[in-house]
Order: structure tokens, then sequence, then C-alpha cells
């Protein structure tokens, strides 16, 4: 595995990686890696060529108040994993390198950008949006691979691919959970043993609202209010939202017969999780 730390040294490493129209698969982290960015990375080997990975802790795409000093950085762990998974390239760039001194073009997706986590957290697809897009611009990648655990981040990055018409194909990989059902990431390190008990509340909302759309509910307000229910037996779990919406556009749904997301965002203790689930159309149950 090379490892870069500049644009320049990252794109001359791509074109020896692309030698003979070998095809790049891209997986972009935050580091802290765990086994569902390693699914990624697994999926990126099945489909491409050759993997890149960057890790990069984003600092524009994070609010005042949040969590971006204190967010788990492993550097060496990570790139251990990455070494055990024949990882072509990991792009580890700095701040400075991202961002130069007076940048001050950023990526707006409008509209889908304001919605759900982008309603909590105002600006954070700002930045999201805008470094993906210069992963995209500095890579090239044929192909680049997302979690569907961010359906959010994936819903406003298809609509950028779309709309910037980037040459690459998006490809969302599913939810990777524990045996106990909790959706694996980054900031489960912060949870404390009880806090985590407390957590799996999540996964028990969702699956309720699976279950309530396979048994034939399809009033999404229904399903909200069962979910919510569940979510009231930890009072100590504090719900940011809980919402039945159209997968691509975010809106919300009243009827999930042709099909929904089902998304949750809640705060156990002072760390906030993000869970959801694909709810298939009437056609395909």
């Amino acid at each position: 595995m090379k490892i870069t730390t500049t644009v320049a040294e990252t794109r001359a490493l791509v074109r020896e990686l692309r030698a003979g129209k070998r095809t790049v698969g891209l997986v972009p982290t935050m580091g802290a890696l765990h086994a569902g960015h390693l699914s990624l990375v697994r999926a990126a080997r099945a489909g491409c060529d050759a993997v890149a990975v960057s890790i990069f802790v984003n600092p524009t795409q994070f609010g005042p108040n949040e969590d971006f000093t204190r967010y788990p950085r492993t550097w060496e762990a990570d790139c251990a994993l990455l070494e055990q998974e024949h990882v072509d390239l990991l792009f580890a760039p700095s701040a400075a390198e991202v961002y130069p001194v007076g940048a001050s073009t950023f990526i707006e997706v409008a509209g889908v950008s304001d919605r759900l986590d982008g309603a909590s957290r105002p600006g954070h697809f700002r930045g999201v949006a805008t470094v993906v897009a210069k992963l995209f611009h500095i890579i090239a990648p044929n192909k680049a691979y997302f979690g569907q655990k961010d359906a959010v981040q994936v819903a406003v990055l298809r609509k950028m691919v779309r709309n910037l018409n980037f040459d690459l194909e998006l490809v969302v990989c599913p939810i990777v959970r524990d045996p106990d059902g909790l959706a694996l990431s980054s900031r489960n390190r912060y949870l404390t043993s009880e806090e985590r008990k407390r957590a799996l509340v999540l996964s028990r909302a969702l699956r309720w609202v699976e279950d309530g759309a396979a048994r034939g509910t399809m009033d999404a307000g229904q399903l909200i209010r069962g979910a919510l229910a569940v979510c009231s037996e930890e009072p100590d779990v504090r719900v940011d939202y809980c919402k039945v919406v159209d997968p691509d556009t975010l809106e919300d749904v009243s009827d999930i017969s042709a099909g929904a997301l089902a998304a949750i965002a809640a705060f156990v203790g002072t760390t906030r999780l993000i869970d959801n689930v694909l709810l298939p159309s009437s056609a395909n149950r």
C-alpha cells in the first residue's frame, strides 16, 4: 500500500494505477475504521482493479459545537487494517492540502441538504459535498463506495453526482451491524457500556417499522408513532428525528406503498447516532 499526502503525488500514483485501462474504486473515510468501512473496501476490491481509500477528518462538515477535536483518530490501526485488505493507495492529506489558504469555494446541494441530518446540522452537507467533490476531482475514480447507514449523505451525493456530471458510479453498500443489531459507527467508541445497551433502541424501533410494513401497514404516520413509542422505552435516549421519507429527495411521505426510507437520529448521552432501513414497495414484498 502506498501512502500519499499531497494532491500532486496522489494524481501521479492514480495515473500509474490506471495504466492498462485498470479501473479504480474509491472509499472515502474519516478514519477510525471498523468492519463497516472494510465492507466497502472489499466491495471496491470485488468491483475494481485497484482500490484507493482516503482518510481525512474534514473540518468543514463539523459545526462549532460538534466533536471535530475529539473525533477518534486511529492512524496506525487504520493503516494496518488497510494493509491487510491489500489497498493500493491511501490518501491522507492535511487540512491545508485540501483547503489551501484563502479557499472560498464550496458546493451546496440545495433542498436535499437541508433535510433530516441537514436540518439538525446546518452546513454539514456543504462540507461533505465539497470534500467529496474534491476527492472525486483528485482521484477520478470509476466507482465510489458509500454505506447505506449514511442514507442522507448518499441522497446528497447522488444528486451532486448527477448535477455536476461526475463520470463515475456511486455504489451504496448495506449497513453492517453488530450481532445485537447496533449499526457500526466510529462514534460508537464514545458510548459507555450502559449507553451502548440503550443505543439498541434505534435498531429496535426500525425493526418495529419493518415488521409493521411487512404486516401491511402503509401509513407512514402510524409507523412513525410506533417507532417513537419504542424509543420512549429508553427515556435517557433523546430522539432528534424519526422520519419516513422518499430515499432520493428525503421529503416526507404519507404512504409507503411505493417504497420509502425510515430513518432515525438520537442522542445517547452526548453521542448522536443515526440508523435507517429501506422499506420496499408493496409490489416487492
